[in-house]
């Protein structure tokens, strides 16, 4: 704690708290967190890109991959099991000292709400401040969150421009330019499916685990 000594008279002194430098410090010490969630069924080289220039152009510590155990949508995403998932996150994060993976969907299992997680991962760490990132497409979605007026207050949204979408919302967005690359897991699926190659849209680690897990070659129930 920082403080200032004014002398009165020649035995007392009059402590005076430097609030001001005190909350300056409270805030450097602070965490700056990127948040990526989804399904991750395959990760795929567009989510790498984006984080990698989230991370960069917002000076954050850490961006923390978080695949769901199970998507609230009501249009479900074809999926895989989670250990196959997190595999996955894993190959294609490693090296990188940015990226990490947060598992406490996983770990929690069920739907997967994010006001539900952030509450979890803000009473675990108060110490850190966190940036959810999303896609253009998703920031028109965004009254349709669950609790989305209560998950605004726990997190910076952070919004990926894409092409034929606006920037305007309700709701407080950063906005980051990457490049844009087309890419989905959707497709990827497809191509293994029928046996086109997934280089290069995949890390390389990835696509031999997919391959050698026969992943994605038969429809899931």
């Amino acid at each position: 704690m920082i403080t200032t000594l004014n002398l009165i008279g020649q035995t007392d002194y009059m402590i005076i708290e430097d609030t001001e430098v005190e909350t300056q410090i409270a805030f450097q010490d602070r965490k700056r967190i990127g948040i990526m969630g989804g399904t991750f069924s395959p990760p795929h080289l567009g989510h790498l890109i984006v984080a990698q220039q989230v991370g960069e152009q917002l000076g954050l510590d850490k961006i923390y991959f978080m695949p769901d155990a199970e998507p609230p949508h009501i249009d479900e995403k074809e999926s895989i099991s989670a250990k196959h998932r997190e595999r996955m996150v894993r190959l294609s994060i490693s090296g990188n000292p940015l990226f990490d993976i947060e598992t406490i969907e996983l770990e929690r299992g069920g739907k997967s709400y994010t006001i539900d997680t952030m509450k979890l991962l803000t009473a675990m760490h108060p110490d850190t401040d966190y940036y959810f990132i999303i896609g253009g497409d998703m920031v028109e979605y965004l009254p349709k969150w669950k609790d989305i007026d209560a998950l605004v207050q726990l997190v910076q949204f952070v919004g990926v421009a894409r092409p034929g979408y606006g920037r305007e919302s309700v709701y407080p967005i950063i906005w980051v330019d990457a490049p844009l690359i087309d890419i989905s897991s959707t497709e990827i699926r497809k191509m293994v499916k029928t046996g086109r190659s997934i280089r290069y849209l995949v890390k390389e680690d990835v696509k031999d685990y997919i391959l050698e897990e026969g992943l994605y070659l038969e429809d899931e129930d």
